[in-house]
């Protein structure tokens, strides 16, 4: 007679319900192993797999050392409509043994006494080794309706069973339910606990995370509930100095993400096995791992623990997260938003609390048609980077409300301010800003290579212009892309009108540094007396229009309704410091054109001389051009007309 029994003939049945719970609890392991097993066998029948599942894995984190278990998937085959597994009485005696086992801690509950009384009655009267498609469906069907199954009374069973060992538990330790464990299991829970605690608060009232813990022989279980879903489930044992974890998840994604989290504390993953069946989890299919940790002390055994807990309360709602970042996202983006909210230990359900993607597009409506129209995407206005960093932060703003107990209200304004701070940051300004940098690159240029004598060094004078090339090529699709985005929002036209004028300067420019390298090709008779002096003069202050061409861009996007006399000032001065550039450009070109005249006799030299002289000069003009515009469109933002 086993111990237990004994102490059950002596009418103790209370002193029985930890090790009933215990044993139950190894139970619902197996059974779930065993249709796993018998899912494998049917897939493997059905020719959709070319080879049996390998469940070894599984096997081993569970401790069932049955080779004819093993071998069952690969021996099943179809008999007409019926599917025939010669280890079907095996594995029918096992099914039986492991409910009854499972029903012990909770019986005398009625609505579930009457129903392992069933399914034991319906296991005794199948056929000896064939199953028909209605069986398969009764044992593994996991859909809730008007029809009971075996996998939803094991589901039932394990639910009733963890409720029951929170109550039995001797001792809680940091919120872990255990009891019977020994003394040098508890500080493995309190490390195990340490993490789970350490980001609980990021759930908010969401269920899960509960834990439990025992010893069983030699091994140290922990269960933690992770949510709601029957499928999702975490299991480890400790063993000495090795950890090994068993995951199910009804989602690849979210599985792949819970592997990518652990691979920061050295999981060493089984290959993951997709499951299903015709009824279980409504015909989905699921995932089941095994991660393995080795650890060379209990250091770090505890150090692992820890790791693990903190990291598990990011797969809670993880799946409605991500769904509702695709809306707003690329999929890789929403996960790598999810990926990085975790590390950052931030999380999403204080994003999802707030709204989500609701949330998000309330602020893009806020802004209007100027920026966003109906079914627009945050990235594709945005681009991927700045509309991931946004995101990221407003995950981290939703957290701080909630942490400062903040109204919804508060975190929508919130939302809106930051949104209308990325777009001032990373708005239309941005183009004009990247199209003046390659005018300002140019004239740098063509400064330089006068003061370092280009117009008689024909290779330099070439590179220069064949780069010349390339920014007035990306200048120009600069031009289109705003043209592009000014057909689809009507705040862009302006925009597009500044950088179409702005593109005449790039013209210019990139025509003076091909001229320049003509001039250096064997054209170049000497531009004696003061010809280079005062081109170098010209070329100095066509640079100096650029720079602050470049300047009042800075100071435009800043520019608003709350902006200052002092910022206003600083901008009409580099405006005029342009206007004075240009003054200055008309006397200098009738200067290079006197010098060209009275030093200069060489027909090619003095014709594309002047030319070089006439493009610096047109820069100019087109500079104070575009100043003008911009000036417009700043005073406009000023005035509340942007």
């Amino acid at each position: 007679m086993e111990k237990t029994e004994a102490v059950a003939s002596l009418g103790q049945t209370e002193l029985l319900k930890p090790a009933r719970v215990r044993a139950a609890l190894a139970a619902n392991d197996r059974l779930k192993l065993y249709l796993s097993a018998l899912q494998a066998a049917q897939a493997h029948a059905m020719g959709g797999e070319s080879q049996a599942v390998d469940l070894s894995h599984e096997f081993a984190a569970v401790g069932v050392k049955a080779p004819w278990l093993l071998e069952l998937p690969s021996s099943a085959f179809r008999d007409g409509s019926r599917l025939h597994i010669p280890d079907l009485p095996r594995l029918r005696s096992s099914i039986l043994v492991d409910l009854r086992i499972m029903g012990r801690p909770v019986a005398g509950d009625p609505s579930l006494d009457g129903r392992i009384d069933h399914w034991c009655a319906w296991l005794e009267q199948l056929q000896p080794d064939t199953l028909s498609a209605g069986d398969i469906q009764a044992l593994t069907s996991g859909k809730r309706g008007k029809d009971d199954s075996l996998h939803l009374l094991v589901m039932d069973l394990h639910k009733a069973i963890n409720r029951l060992a929170a109550d039995l538990s001797s001792e809680t330790i940091d919120g872990a339910h255990v009891w019977q464990i020994d003394d040098a299991d508890r500080a493995r829970v309190a490390a195990f606990m340490r993490g789970v605690n350490r980001t609980r608060p990021l759930k908010l009232e969401h269920p899960g995370l509960d834990t439990a813990a025992t010893r069983d022989g030699d091994r140290l279980l922990l269960q933690n509930d992770i949510g709601t879903n029957d499928a999702h489930v975490l299991v480890m044992q400790v063993q000495d100095r090795v950890i090994t974890l068993t995951y199910s998840d009804l989602h690849h994604r979210r599985f792949a993400f819970f592997q990518s989290l652990l691979s920061e504390v050295a999981a060493v993953w089984s290959e993951p096995q997709a499951r299903s069946t015709a009824g279980l989890n409504l015909g989905a299919t699921y995932y089941v791992g095994t991660a393995r940790f080795e650890c060379d002390d209990d250091e770090e055994v505890a150090q692992t623990l820890e790791g693990i807990g903190e990291r598990i309360v990011f797969l809670i709602d993880w799946n409605r997260a991500r769904k509702r970042l695709e809306q707003l996202v690329s999929k890789s983006d929403a996960v790598a938003i999810l990926d990085e909210a975790a590390r950052r230990q931030v999380g999403h359900m204080a994003w999802l609390e707030a709204g989500g993607e609701k949330l998000v597009f309330g602020a893009m409506q806020a802004l209007g048609a100027g920026y966003f129209r109906i079914g627009d995407r945050l990235d594709v206005v945005m681009g991927s980077e700045k509309a991931t960093a946004f995101l990221l932060d407003v995950m981290a703003q939703a957290l701080a409300a909630v942490r400062q107990r903040q109204p919804q209200t508060l975190v929508a304004d919130d939302t809106r301010l930051l949104l209308a701070g990325y777009l001032r940051r990373h708005d239309e300004f941005d183009l004009l800003a990247e199209h003046a940098a390659y005018c300002h690159a140019m004239a740098e240029g063509l400064r330089d290579g006068l003061a370092h004598n280009h117009e008689r060094d024909k290779k330099a004078a070439r590179r220069f212009a064949e780069r010349a090339k390339e920014w007035e090529r990306s200048a120009d699709q600069l031009v289109m892309d705003a043209r592009a985005r000014a057909e689809a929002r009507p705040r862009w036209e302006a925009f597009a009108e500044l950088v179409e004028t702005a593109d005449d300067v790039a013209d210019a420019l990139e025509e003076a540094a091909f001229l320049l390298s003509l001039i250096a090709a064997d054209h170049h008779q000497g531009w004696r007396g003061e010809v280079h002096q005062t081109m170098q003069l010209l070329a100095d202050t066509v640079l100096g229009a650029a720079q602050d061409h470049v300047r009042a861009l800075e100071i435009a996007r800043t520019l608003g309704e709350d902006s200052n006399a002092e910022d206003h000032e600083e901008f009409v001065s580099a405006l005029w410091r342009v206007l004075n550039a240009e003054r200055q450009c008309d006397v200098l070109l009738r200067d290079v054109r006197r010098a060209l005249a009275e030093h200069i006799s060489d027909a090619a030299t003095l014709s594309l001389s002047t030319d070089f002289a006439q493009a610096l000069e047109s820069a100019s003009d087109w500079m104070l051009a575009t100043g003008y515009g911009l000036r417009r469109l700043a005073f406009s933002r000023v005035g509340g007309g942007q």
